[in-house]
């Protein structure tokens, strides 16, 4: 008996030693995590690139739509919209194929400029309007130094927009989850109100049970006209400037790249 159960135990290692590679070989042919964090101006530590990496992949997934940042202190001698092109361009970006959906941020440490944009769906999603919306929340942190904070509020801001159909301001009161319970306990509220008053019998005492329409009657009317006054007050020129946004204004709109993909844009200083 224990001859089997030591042969047993032979022909379970042998099989073992066997078949381990196979399974470390599995495990090594595993394709790497897609990256989407590419910070070359070192403005993160290791700890959040990985921690912003899993946020990136978390919310891409759900959007179908990758969402990147990009992070350089030299430029290469080219303005921040189109370093961004070139590298769209170069790595293939985008969730769904290579220059597929895509919604990048991009800091140029050397100037201290932002560029959002958005490629295909991102492009369809995150319009002008709406990156610049997002450009003005993360603009304040991008000015204290706090990128890691800027890039979350990029990402996560980026993801609920997009789950707001195109043409609609993102940030009306109607989407706020807090309004929206609150505007539910009101509707509530006034419904059971409704009912528990209803509920006590109906009031059939009014204004007619004690009038005496024989003899009640107005007994005078009277309408004064006083003057009636104009002021006249000079409008303002109209403001055309693209200015007045945190971080010393910004705009841009989109463009195409030299690969023939266009996107969304907004660009702004910090």
């Amino acid at each position: 008996m224990k001859n089997k159960i030591f042969i047993k135990a032979i022909l379970f290692f042998i099989i073992l030693i066997v078949v381990s590679p196979f399974f470390t070989n599995v495990t090594a042919a595993a394709p790497n995590e897609k990256q989407r964090i590419y910070d070359f101006a070192g403005l993160l530590s290791e700890e959040q690139v990985k921690d912003l990496e899993a946020i990136a992949n978390k919310y891409s997934s759900k959007r179908k739509t990758d969402m990147v940042i990009l992070t350089s202190n030299d430029m290469k001698g080219k303005d921040v919209v189109k370093y961004m092109e070139d590298f769209y361009d170069e790595k293939a970006l985008g969730y769904d194929k290579p220059h597929g959906n895509t919604a990048i941020l991009t800091i140029d440490m050397e100037n201290r400029e932002v560029y959002l944009a958005g490629f295909y769906l991102g492009k369809e999603y995150l319009d002008d309007s709406r990156l610049d919306l997002i450009r003005d929340k993360i603009t304040p942190d991008l000015s204290k130094g706090d990128y890691y904070n800027a890039f979350n509020d990029f990402i996560k801001t980026s993801y609920k927009y997009m789950g707001i159909r195109p043409g609609v301001n993102p940030d009306n009161i109607l989407f706020n989850l807090w309004f929206q319970i609150i505007a539910s306990l009101a509707t509530a509220g006034i419904v059971v109100g409704v009912m528990a008053y209803n509920s006590g019998g109906r009031v059939t005492v009014k204004e007619s049970t004690y009038r005496d329409f024989g003899n009640s009657r107005i007994i005078q009317r009277r309408d004064d006209y006083i003057r009636t006054s104009i002021t006249k007050v000079r409008k303002p020129p109209k403001n055309t400037s693209s200015g007045g946004r945190v971080g010393g204004g910004g705009g841009g709109g989109g463009g195409v790249s030299s690969g023939g993909h266009s996107h969304s844009g907004s660009r702004g200083s910090f």
